[in-house]
């Protein structure tokens, strides 16, 4: 089975924690010595009897470094535990119930993270003496107002989510909410904030009793440390087996953790995991693809986009799942392709294939788009940010997610030009202008902000910004969506204008029928990610037999006139 790098550091960082747990645990029934007893001569070098030597007390060291194993993995650890569940209980008070405990949980965290933190540990340390106690208490106070934070920031974009908000529509309880939704929900962050936790609390141990603020009568990876220096180890060879062992073993402790870290912030979160697979899976087809030379150079003459055998997996688990199949169809010059499907048929997986801005855990299995001759499947990222606003450009289905709410619609045409252009500001403020009135929104508007906004006036902006670098195709992905009746009207007769005024060519993507019926040249129809039919749109009512398009045709609403009656015209709304 293929493994990703984050899996390959996984295995590593458990492969080193775990010579360290087995060194803590069977360590010091392995060592045939006392670490607290003279057992060897002051400074005695490495020998068989004594694999790393003797202090200057005569004490052996690899017996001390086994028991400094046991102490340092215990005070990391329990630090680690108590500053994750100090910050889950600040971080969850404040963020699900807010108000006064979130002001005031925040205020603390606030002051807690400015103080400095090898003064407070020294002060504290200080104040209640040197044991081992005393550096889980400080290492807890130094690491718990992270933890809360980030935990909090997690809880405040939980409970404005649709779940949570449709449980609390039907009555459900904090309690509930708690169990069902928020716990579940931040459960991920804990696991890799815990080995970060621990990881961290190593590395102050050690700090803190290099310090001397350890516990005198226990003796830790930083004790012998602080004890090798002060008593001058540098000075000899002495060096070379008092103080470079605890170090490395402080090191590789840390590297173990952080590679298992790494590994867990990939296993426990759902979208990093598929986004990490998805470009390993994505690396192995570009490179088994390496060398192989391009089936078609040169699209047909007049072709602008030519999609041949597009297959989509999606990763779920371990296996692909593919989202479309073996999609093939064409878009001449000037033609309009209406796409439909119903909801899940993968008309906006085909969109954002063309476009090469597949969402994780998206994969291109197989297949070409080629655009104007070119192959995009292997274009860089670079390549294919240049074609994008030049050569193709997208339409989208909300318009106020694709438009940013704190610059105005004139910022945001000027940075859609600027992205690609440069021009000076005359030109920029009289290309804007224009866009905007080709639209049919007047430059007055362009000073607004998206929120000040109709939904229609909305949609004629990011119509504007997809055409504003004369684009040779356009991709409209659902653009009446969620729009009433006669807006939508308006947007199809704004965008047939513009089709037919500038010539474009275009894939127009819905589920609504009628609408593309309007509009497009050509239809293809899509189910469950396949093409099951495609025809030319003044033909599919009388020229298409597939059952599924004539379940299409048939549901579409008519008006019928029936027999006029002397005084009376009926309209009878008829529904298949």
């Amino acid at each position: 089975m293929m493994r990703t790098m984050a899996q390959k550091i996984g295995i590593a960082g458990v492969l080193l924690l775990s010579m360290m747990l087995v060194m803590a645990i069977v360590g010091p029934f392995a060592v045939p010595y006392d670490s607290n007893e003279q057992t060897a001569l002051p400074l005695q070098a490495p020998d068989y009897a004594h694999w790393l030597g003797a202090n200057d007390m005569g004490q052996d060291i690899l017996a001390e470094l086994v028991e400094g194993a046991r102490v340092s993995l215990f005070i990391g650890i329990a630090s680690a535990i108590m500053a994750t569940f100090i910050g889950t209980i600040i971080g969850l008070l404040a963020g699900y119930w807010g108000g006064w405990p979130d002001s005031l949980f925040m205020r603390i965290v606030d002051v807690s993270l400015t103080l400095p933190f090898l003064p407070l540990m020294i002060v504290i340390g200080v104040y209640l003496g040197p044991s081992i106690i005393t550096q889980v208490i400080v290492i807890t106070l130094v690491l718990w107002a992270s933890k809360a934070r980030e935990i909090r920031s997690q809880i405040l974009s939980l409970r404005t989510r649709g779940p949570v908000m449709a449980a609390k529509s039907m009555g459900a309880g904090d309690f509930y909410l708690l169990r069902r939704h928020i716990l579940p929900g931040i459960v991920p962050l804990l696991i890799p904030q815990f080995v970060r936790a621990v990881n961290s609390a190593i590395l102050m141990e050690s700090a803190l009793s290099f310090l001397g603020l350890g516990d005198p009568l226990s003796k830790s990876w930083g004790s012998i440390l602080f004890y090798a220096n002060s008593r001058s180890a540098f000075l000899t060879d002495a060096w070379l087996w008092w103080i470079l062992p605890p170090g490395l073993c402080i090191v590789i402790t840390v590297l173990s953790f952080s590679f298992i870290g790494y590994w867990l912030e990939e296993r426990v979160s759902p979208r990093l995991r598929t986004y990490l697979s998805a470009m390993t899976v994505k690396r192995v087809k570009l490179q088994a693809a390496a060398g192989v030379p391009s089936t078609s150079e040169m699209t047909s003459r007049g072709q602008v986009l030519e999609v041949n055998n597009l297959t989509v997996g999606y990763l779920k688990g371990s296996e692909l799942v593919n989202a479309i199949s073996s999609v093939s169809f064409s878009v001449n010059q000037g033609e309009v392709v209406g796409i439909v499907g119903e909801s899940g048929s993968g008309k906006t997986t085909v969109a954002a294939s063309i476009i090469q801005l597949l969402k994780p855990p998206a994969v291109l299995r197989e297949g070409s788009i080629h655009l104007c001759g070119q192959d995009l499947t292997r274009l860089s990222p670079m390549e294919m940010q240049k074609l994008r606003g030049m050569k193709v450009a997208l339409i989208p289905q909300a318009a106020m997610n694709a438009l940013n709410p704190v610059l105005s619609v004139r910022q945001q045409l000027i940075e859609a030009i600027t992205a690609k252009h440069k021009l000076g500001k005359v030109e920029l403020q009289q290309r804007v202008n224009q866009m905007l009135e080709q639209v049919g929104l007047a430059a007055k508007w362009g000073s607004a902000y998206p929120h000040e906004l109709s939904g229609g006036m909305r949609q004629r902006v990011v119509i504007a910004m997809a055409l504003i670098n004369e684009p040779t195709l356009v991709i409209a992905d659902e653009p009446t969506t969620g729009l009433d009746i006669m807006v939508q009207i308006e947007i199809m007769k704004l965008l047939k204008g513009l089709q037919k005024r500038l010539g474009l060519s275009m894939v127009f993507i819905s589920h609504d029928l009628p609408v593309v019926l309007g509009l497009a040249d050509r239809i293809v129809i899509m189910k469950q990610g396949e093409i099951v039919d495609q025809v030319a749109s003044a033909d599919l009512a009388i020229a298409s037999t597939h059952p599924y398009t004539r379940r299409l045709m048939d549901s579409i609403p008519r008006l019928k006139i029936n027999e006029p009656q002397p005084a009376n015209i009926q309209l009878v709304y008829e529904h298949s």
